[in-house]
């Protein structure tokens, strides 16, 4: 039998298996608490007692990382410093990079948070400027958090580079990513979602929700509540079962399709891009701009509004019947049914219809 020698200076060179990392638990304030991670997934779950934060840290330098916990700013928070300016992305972020400010006490963001003098609102451009990228330089460090919070908890989550998935968290919820996607279900209460850039869907939600993206598509389904809003630079909106008392889409590019909308009040807008929505009762108000493309509207037989259609480049299509005071190749005004709501649509290029739900 032949055996094989492995030579001293070879096994000096062989990685050393890291220890499995333990979960840290700590607790907060569930009156108003924030917790601030850089790299990592955050899950954002219910719970009882206040609210109760676990972190497990991964990478090699995991041991690196420090764990800021206490008041600040009349906030109870849970705060993952990562000490370096550059750190790896990892598996969190294929490609590109992302910077940001980080002060020396591991909090960013919060530009807007407060208004009761407690915080400046230039706080956000305090500290230093740290890059999470991909690459073999820099800290190799992360921390995947659990975030457990009670009914009726008010609480802050702010990740720069990763995933958050929130589920039946009811309560007050703020989300804030740098480039991160974002996934909730389930969720009662008030929910705000700020993202840089990444994907964000929401589903099953019941309350107020507002969601602001710079680049990334927005998924709704299934939303009960007395508001929903939608605000991305750059990205499709879709969305489906929608029953509120306001909805408002605005993006400034990507096209809207939305279905099974039951609201008195809404306002669709892109700069480039398409827009469909199905209306599945009278409305109030409906306004609805396209600086180029389509749109197609569908509602109920009984729809009833003082109507103003416009194009500068394309065919407008009604099969409402309508009372015209004023009709050219581009432009229309007139009243449908007891008219009255009132019915807004523009586009700069692109055709018009107006058509009967079947």
């Amino acid at each position: 039998m032949t055996r094989w020698t492995i030579p001293s200076c070879l096994l000096l060179a062989l990685p050393a298996v890291l220890p499995a990392q333990q979960p840290e638990r700590y607790t907060l304030d569930d009156h108003h608490a924030a917790v601030y991670n850089l790299v990592g997934t955050l899950r954002v779950e219910p719970g009882e007692g206040p609210v109760a934060v676990q972190v497990t840290r991964g990478g090699s330098d995991a041991a690196k990382l420090q764990i800021g916990h206490g008041d600040i700013d009349g906030r109870s928070t849970l705060r993952v410093i990562y000490p370096g300016d550059r750190i790896r992305s990892g598996s969190m972020r294929q490609g590109g990079s992302t910077q940001l400010r980080v002060r020396d006490d591991g909090t960013f963001g919060d530009h807007d948070e407060y208004d009761h003098g407690h915080m400046s609102r230039h706080r956000w451009e305090e500290g230093r400027r740290v890059t999470i990228a991909d690459g073999a330089d820099g800290l190799d460090a992360r921390a995947d958090l659990v975030v457990r919070v009670p009914k009726g908890g008010r609480v802050a989550v702010y990740l720069a580079v990763g995933a958050v998935t929130v589920a039946n968290v009811d309560g007050e919820l703020s989300v804030d990513a740098h480039s991160a996607s974002v996934t909730a279900s389930g969720t009662r209460g008030t929910l705000s979602v700020d993202v840089g850039s990444g994907e964000v869907r929401i589903s099953q939600a019941q309350g107020d929700v507002d969601v602001d993206t710079g680049s990334g598509a927005v998924e709704v389904t299934g939303f009960r509540g007395s508001v929903l809003s939608v605000d991305t630079g750059s990205g499709d909106v879709t969305g489906s079962d929608l029953e509120t008392g306001e909805l408002s889409v605005d993006t400034g590019s990507g096209d809207i399709r939305l279905t099974t909308i039951t609201s008195p009040r809404v306002s669709l807008e892109t700069g480039s891009g398409s827009v469909t929505a199905d209306l599945r009762r009278d409305i109030a108000s409906l306004a609805v701009e396209t600086g180029s493309g389509d749109i197609a509207i569908r509602a109920p037989a009984s729809l009833g509004a003082a109507v103003e259609i416009e194009t500068s480049s394309g065919d407008i299509e009604t099969d409402f019947p309508l009372q015209v005071t004023r009709h050219s190749r581009d432009h229309m005004v007139g009243t449908i049914g007891d008219g009255k709501g009132t019915i807004a649509i523009e586009t700069g290029s692109g055709g018009i219809k107006l058509l009967k739900a079947n």
